[in-house]
């Protein structure tokens, strides 16, 4: 039995697909505050120059509340991500966001609300809660598969990078709530690389 050879366009795409399997680096990023030190939860993403890159809703994703916080602090989503808020309090809350980036309200409630909130557009979503005034939380939604929050040391590692020219973007909670992402254009070749990113905020003491 004969099999037909792969029209000449499949197999260019294919070529591609795997140079770029094999091209992939890693991009190592620390950041710092203005004095040099190191921001844990910071968050830290990848953009194409020109275009996009496609992005998935992620799954399982759960902002909770436990002694009277919200746990994580920090939380990073794909655009379109579904997100649960349960409450393992025996105190009730109110989950609230007023941020462009998500606007919606979850009254006062105990448990788990029946249906999640759906995080459709890219920016930052602070939340609070209306009975607990200390209560604070961010939700960053990116649009790029590519991101990652810092670790203590300040530092995260961007994997599976193909090369080619980027915008590299920083956020941390010590920012002001209306200041955007930092963006600092990036080249990346096949080669693993590390740069650092120092932003105009204050690390906690």
């Amino acid at each position: 039995m004969s099999v037909s050879p792969l029209p000449f366009s499949l197999v260019a795409v294919v070529s591609l697909l795997i140079h770029g399997m094999a091209a992939a680096a890693t991009l190592s990023v620390s950041v710092t505050d203005a004095a040099g030190r190191p921001l844990p939860d910071a968050v830290v993403m990848l953009e194409p120059a020109s275009g996009r890159l496609p992005v998935k809703p992620m799954a399982g994703v759960e902002v909770g509340q436990a002694a009277r916080q919200f746990t994580p602090a920090v939380t990073v989503v794909t655009v379109g991500t579904p997100v649960s808020f349960p409450n393992h309090d025996t105190v009730r809350h109110h989950v609230y966001s007023f941020s462009p980036a998500k606007t919606f309200e979850l009254k006062l409630y105990a448990g788990v609300p029946a249906t999640p909130v759906v995080f459709d557009k890219p920016g930052v979503a602070v939340l609070g809660c209306n009975i607990h005034d200390q209560m604070a939380a961010w939700i960053i939604v990116v649009d790029t598969p590519h991101f990652a929050r810092t670790a203590a040391a300040g530092t995260a590692p961007l994997a599976g990078v193909a090369p080619g020219h980027y915008r590299l973007k920083a956020w941390h909670p010590s920012l002001p709530a209306d200041v955007a992402p930092a963006a600092t254009p990036i080249t990346l070749g096949a080669d693993d690389q590390s740069t650092t990113v120092r932003l105009a905020s204050r690390a906690a003491p």
